[in-house]
């Protein structure tokens, strides 16, 4: 939020958004997590780690999970190494290279719980790092199995944003509009949505940023299963009415969208959020339809390609009152 508005906005602001007036940056990332960089404690307070895991990518979370089972094994064949080779039996020791692989190798198998045979340990101390191993692995592999668990059954929305809103025409007036649609084979029905605006504006010479409750045309569907386009009239009640392109333009404006569902399946209510910036809102635009009967005219294809696809319209010209 950069930019303050000159203008008096009619609409009474609202008190329980959950921000602060005075903030840096948008509030809500389009991921829909809050933009907020939380100090004051160390970083094991400051994260939960099993909420990170189950949130990050599959790429990701696959990648952090290969990159910690090899680094363990390395640590751990280290230690094998630091001990003696001497102490493992059936260690090919024609070179240090082949020995530390060897070593590397019955640790993975150790980790693992494996235990091939072929190399075993000989003495107290290599038998009690290979005892705690196999103990660490069991724990490791617990806890990496409920993960795996926790992602695949999590409930989510599975909703696709278009990546801009747009100040259409709407009836005899302009509306502001935006669309969301789900991208895999979920059931969601009675989809409600919520929005807050916050719109920076200047007071004694100051900037402060004040929140406004949207309304919508229809703010709850009971089934979502096309596109939904999100209407909001800009009327008299509306804080964007007498906006013009300039107004959208050069104000600090972020809207921000809570959609709630209700996913049959997990038999759960699923939340997902997005934001809106000043320069993610085309003035004067409507968007392309994006869904269209098959070629058998027997079911409908919903192109999510299209979702942000918009083209120019021109909106209704307003005499401005005069003060």
């Amino acid at each position: 939020m950069a930019r303050g508005f000159r203008k008096k906005i009619q609409q009474k602001n609202t008190e329980n958004s959950g921000f602060g007036s005075n903030v840096s940056g948008r509030f809500i990332n389009k991921d829909g997590l809050p933009n907020v960089n939380r100090k004051g404690v160390n970083i094991f307070n400051r994260y939960s780690w099993y909420h990170t895991m189950l949130d990050l990518s599959t790429f990701n979370f696959l990648s952090y999970l290969v990159i910690a089972y090899v680094l363990v094994n390395l640590f751990f064949a280290l230690i094998y190494y630091l001990i003696g080779v001497e102490h493992l039996t059936g260690i090919d020791k024609s070179n240090p290279v082949n020995e530390f692989i060897d070593v590397f190798f019955f640790s993975s198998q150790t980790f693992t719980t494996v235990g091939y045979g072929r190399i075993a340990p000989v003495g107290f101390m290599a038998s009690l790092v290979a005892t705690f191993e196999a103990f660490l692995g069991l724990l490791t592999f617990a806890i990496a199995t409920g993960l795996f668990y926790g992602r695949f059954s999590r409930p989510r929305a599975y909703l696709k944003f278009s990546d801009v809103a747009v100040v259409a025409p709407f009836k005899e007036t302009s509306a502001l509009m935006f669309r969301l649609a789900p991208y895999k084979n979920n059931a969601l029905t009675d989809a409600d949505v919520v929005i807050t605006t916050a719109i920076e504006v200047m007071e004694n010479s100051s900037p402060r940023i004040n929140f406004y409750q949207l309304k919508t045309q229809l703010s709850k569907i009971n089934t979502l299963a096309l596109n939904w386009t999100i209407v909001h009239e800009i009327d008299e009640e509306s804080p964007f009415y007498g906006f013009s392109e300039e107004d959208f333009k050069n104000t600090g404006i972020e809207i921000i969208v809570h959609i709630r569902a209700f996913d049959e399946v997990f038999s759960n209510t699923v939340v997902q959020r997005t934001s809106y910036v000043t320069k993610e809102i085309v003035y004067g635009a409507k968007f392309i339809p994006m869904y269209y009967p098959d070629k058998d005219n027997l079911s409908t294809v919903l192109n999510l390609d299209k979702i942000s696809d918009y083209q120019k319209a021109e909106l209704p010209v307003f005499m401005e009152e005069e003060e």
